[in-house]
């Protein structure tokens, strides 16, 4: 018997209706799966103790963070001026040799490799073959808190540096950032703490989107190591956070890093003032955190987490740039470049002028110049040097403030200038030549060998240590 239309509108009814109950009951075993996703990031399997170092440990408890962490041991991505990838900066430029001579950086200054290398690269530089103070540990590893709680701060810090091999065997991760029984943010190195104390200012009042910053600002800033036997670690900001104002903390404290090897300069050396630079960039104006651009979120199933391969964001274009910016990556990239060939080349006219005027100085020395004759361009050598390394020493700060970059890089240039200026009236005054004889700088190599630097030496001496002391540390740790 065949069917009535109206037969047909019942059939078509019934297909629709079977279709519809089994989408919906798709979504609904989806929503069942994504909660229980989201479920297991609530119940960690495993107690963590209060100042775990391994990661591995709270890699139990939080899987796909770990499995991000773990992915910074791949140091393949290079950019154009930067990256993961190990670069000589000494070979790069080997005009730094003589910036820094007479101090460790000349020695050997490689591009950080990022957090899951941190103690293998602090053991294995010819900066560390230098007697060095505990201090030195203090950002490479999560078995630093742990340290610091069982002995201090103070004593963690005025020990050598050789005698917490042993004890550090952990990279930087987890532990650093986060509490154990809460997973909230915390600070775990009192220099911050310390540093925003001394401003009338407490980090417990930080929100979530300021400790998305801070737990960074706890390494990737300027310091110094206060007292010459506590090497006490110290963020110079009690005058502020600038070039400028960091410069005249350390000349009310009359602190000098090293004398410099041939002009006889007082000298600063800056760290890594990221914390600071970035401050003073459109994207901590408009309210971003270090996290959102170096550890943007992901999604995996129904779970949204954070990105933990720390890296630069040119690294994940889409994921950091790409969620506010609409331009192709091509184009981003291109933005990011353009800014940071501008500063490299002011960087490099500062670098120049500053070799010539330590070569000059030197020459002035030579043919028997004066103290008094030489302060004033000494003087203006630190100041010059201190805010071109500001710059020079900060991972990305020509890309967070450019401007700023730029602002204190032409101040560098014109003071370095003026050194040079009052150079050649002097040595013309002196009866030297005019201008001075410049030696051949253009390998790195030739710098350490002009400033009297014995490579063969220094590398026979730490290979040694590799061989002796290193596998007893590393035996340690198992």
């Amino acid at each position: 018997m065949a069917f009535q239309p109206k037969s047909w509108f019942y059939v078509l009814l019934f297909a629709l209706t079977a279709v519809m109950v089994f989408l919906l009951g798709l979504f609904g075993a989806s929503v069942v799966e994504r909660r229980s996703e989201a479920n297991q990031l609530l119940q960690p399997v495993k107690t963590i103790a209060e100042w775990e170092p391994r990661n591995e440990v709270w890699g139990q408890n939080y899987p796909r963070e770990y499995e991000t962490y773990k992915a910074t041991f791949d140091t393949t991505f290079a950019s154009l001026h930067g990256g993961s990838a190990t670069i000589d900066m000494l070979e790069r430029y080997p005009q730094l040799v003589v910036l820094w001579a007479g101090y460790s950086f000349s020695r050997d200054y490689k591009q950080s490799r990022g957090h899951y290398h941190a103690v293998e690269d602090i053991r294995n530089t010819l900066r560390t073959a230098v007697e060095q103070p505990g201090t030195c540990w203090s950002c490479k590893s999560t078995d630093v808190p742990r340290l610091m709680s069982k002995v201090g701060p103070a004593d963690f810090y005025k020990a050598k540096w050789e005698e917490w091999g042993k004890d550090i065997q952990n990279n930087i991760g987890c532990q650093d950032c986060h509490d154990p029984q809460s997973m909230n943010l915390r600070i775990t190195r009192p220099a911050l703490i310390e540093a925003y104390q001394r401003r009338g200012k407490n980090i417990q009042d930080a929100t979530h989107q300021e400790m998305r910053s801070q737990v960074c600002a706890q390494c990737h800033v300027e310091y110094y190591f206060k007292g010459k036997t506590e090497k006490y670690l110290t963020f110079p900001w009690d005058q502020g956070s600038t070039a400028e104002e960091i410069e005249k903390y350390y000349d009310q404290v009359e602190h000098v890093d090293w004398v410099h090897q041939l002009s006889r300069a007082p000298m600063l050396k800056a760290q890594h003032p990221d914390w600071e630079l970035f401050q003073l960039g459109i994207h901590f104006q408009r309210g971003l955190a270090c996290a959102d651009c170096h550890m943007p979120y992901r999604s995996e199933g129904g779970v949204k987490f954070t990105n933990h391969k720390i890296s630069s964001p040119l690294e994940n274009v889409a994921g950091s740039c790409g969620v506010c910016h609409r331009e192709s990556e091509t184009a981003l990239i291109q933005n990011v470049y353009e800014r940071q060939d501008k500063v490299r080349q002011l960087m490099g006219m500062a670098e120049d002028l500053l070799t010539k005027a330590h070569i000059e100085t030197k020459a002035a020395l030579d043919h028997a110049a004066s103290p008094e004759q030489l302060v004033p361009i000494q003087q203006l050598i630190r100041q010059a040097q201190w805010r071109w390394d500001f710059v020079a020493a900060s991972h990305g700060g020509s890309f967070h403030a450019p401007l700023e970059c730029s602002r204190i890089l032409g101040h560098a240039i014109e003071k370095a200038s003026e050194a040079r200026r009052l150079l050649a009236l002097l040595l013309i005054r002196l009866g030297a030549p005019l201008p001075a004889p410049m030696p051949d700088l253009s390998t790195k190599a030739k710098a350490q060998q002009y400033i009297g630097l014995d490579m063969a030496r220094l590398e026979r001496e730490k290979n040694l240590f590799k061989k002796n002391v290193l596998p007893q540390w590393i035996a340690a740790g198992r």
